[in-house]
């Protein structure tokens, strides 16, 4: 018993580590795509706040959506897979 409960916890923590990980990735690749949208959209004479204001606009946009959201299935399908798994293997 105790076993499976270090596993949960460690699993957890794993999980938790990956979520972080590429949860800080999708946001830096979604910052660099808005920071190239503005750029080849305006032309030079455009000031950093109307720059930084695009780019804050956005991320608040990036943080509702539904992409952000998925993320959060780093969590359900190893947890699905490994119930299924202990299943097939107590049903045999």
């Amino acid at each position: 018993m105790y076993g499976f409960f270090t596993g949960t916890i460690v699993g957890f923590l794993v999980l938790s580590l990956a979520y972080v990980l590429v949860s800080a990735y999708e946001r830096s690749l979604k910052r660099q795509s808005l920071e190239s949208d503005f750029d080849a959209a305006v032309t030079e004479g455009a000031d950093v706040d109307s720059r930084s204001v695009f780019i804050a606009e956005g991320m608040a946009d990036y943080d509702v959506s539904l992409k952000k959201r998925l993320l959060l299935l780093i969590y359900i399908i190893p947890m699905i897979a490994v119930a299924v798994t202990a299943y097939v293997v107590n049903l045999l």
